[in-house]
């Protein structure tokens, strides 16, 4: 059995990565490359899309396969954040195609947040493009461990191993710069297949691992098992003739055990698990992103928005929050202005004490703090909150160390947070 064969024989679970980086860089084309190569394309995609290019005169357009929207169509890019799911002998993959306007770098905070992988694109014609530091600053902002440069149309540069070297170095001295870690680089064809998942005959002086292998073997940060638990409470089941009170939520980190001494915040109050139950029926214990419904020793004020946390490793109430923010919304986000914060399950007033600076994307400076915030800035805030949360930072723990801000007028999320 080769080396290949029997690393294809493990399973190394599954990865979620995103495709990031400059309009027409090829974003759509690499994930419809990975889909038909991988031989995940179904009999009746396939045909459509056949149809579809032959009436345009064209080759086997494979974006079609993530631009889904008429209007992604029509104009040839990508508007909205396109998931795609595919899987080869050693791994799952979750793809989210993100898209390149400047105007929709929320929609690659969306897709960026839940990512474990990043894979930048760079057109080998252009070369590194003010879209390129802004994804790759985003990536690094937003805790993606992993960043791939895929250096994309090297068909219409002729393969040229010097260009790819130029793009290669420009982007060292660029991340060395923003102290941006863990980058790999590749250089590709996405049209004509080269190195993406099969090695081509064009790129012979490359002799480092495809595209494919290197997703296959890219280590995910271990999920947050031994971390302090940290169980938002969802609801509160009313107790019945046949069944005591229970309390239900989702654990975000940590696990969960009978006998387990817990403290619930903001009251204080300690206890005792009594019994434990999930999908699968009672059980003694209950770990990472388990569905759970608590039964404890003692009768306790608990409601939705409260939060549990083993006895001797709970988190600190917070009452002001220092945070980077992402602006979503399409009114500007004002200093002063009390909004809605949700953490979790929990909903607090808050407001925006000041704007400590915010972020220049093209050079990565910090440009003096504005009086507001207009969509797509990103920006170190202060805020003050009217009632307590317990957050992680979000650099320890994504899911309990962000938070969306929400426009009570309208309803609208206008901001998503990280706590710094």
């Amino acid at each position: 059995m080769s080396a290949r064969d029997a690393f294809q024989t493990l399973d190394h679970g599954v990865l979620r990565f995103l495709t990031a980086g400059s309009v027409d860089d090829g974003k759509s084309t690499l994930i419809g490359r990975l889909l038909y190569d991988t031989k995940t394309v179904l009999a009746d995609q396939l045909v459509a899309i056949e149809r579809t290019s032959r009436r345009r005169g064209q080759v086997l357009d494979l974006s079609l396969l993530t631009d889904g929207l008429v209007a992604e169509r029509e104009q040839g890019i990508t508007i909205d954040v396109a998931y795609r799911y595919f899987a080869t002998p050693s791994r799952k993959f979750i793809v989210a195609d993100a898209p390149g306007h400047e105007q929709y770098t929320r929609n690659m905070v969306t897709a960026a947040s839940t990512a474990q992988l990043a894979i930048l694109l760079v057109d080998a014609r252009q070369g590194i493009v003010t879209q390129t530091r802004r994804h790759a600053t985003l990536a690094s902002l937003l805790g993606i461990s992993h960043i791939v440069v895929a250096v994309n149309k090297m068909d219409l540069v002729d393969y040229r191993a010097e260009t790819f070297a130029g793009i290669v170095a420009d982007f060292l001295t660029f991340a060395e710069r923003s102290a941006i870690g863990g980058v790999r680089f590749v250089p590709i064809s996405a049209l004509a297949g080269d190195m993406v998942v099969d090695r081509g005959e064009n790129l012979g002086w490359y002799d480092g691992p495809t595209l494919l292998e290197i997703l296959e073997r890219a280590e995910v940060p271990a999920a947050p098992t031994h971390a302090p638990l940290r169980l938002p409470v969802q609801y509160v089941s009313r107790p019945t003739a046949t069944e005591p009170r229970s309390y239900l939520g989702r654990i975000e980190s940590g696990s969960i055990a009978v006998g387990d001494r817990i403290r619930v915040l903001p009251s204080g109050r300690s206890t005792e698990v009594r019994s434990l139950r999930t999908a699968d029926g009672v059980r003694q214990r209950a770990g990472l992103h388990a569905a759970v419904a608590l039964t404890l020793a003692d009768e306790l004020d608990i409601s939705r928005g409260d939060l549990i946390a083993h006895d001797d490793r709970a988190p600190e109430e917070q009452r002001t929050l220092y945070a980077t923010v992402c602006c979503l919304g399409d009114a500007p986000l004002d200093a002063g202005r009390k909004y809605l914060l949700r953490h979790n399950t929990r909903e607090v007033r808050a407001r925006i004490d000041h704007i400590g600076y915010r972020w220049n994307m093209s050079n990565q400076q910090h440009e003096p703090a504005p009086t507001g915030l207009a969509m797509n800035d990103i920006a170190r805030v202060g805020l003050t909150l009217a009632q307590p949360v317990f957050p992680d930072r979000y650099a320890d723990n994504r899911a309990t160390g962000s938070f969306i801000l929400i426009d009570e007028a309208t309803n609208n999320t206008v901001a998503a947070g990280m706590v710094a």
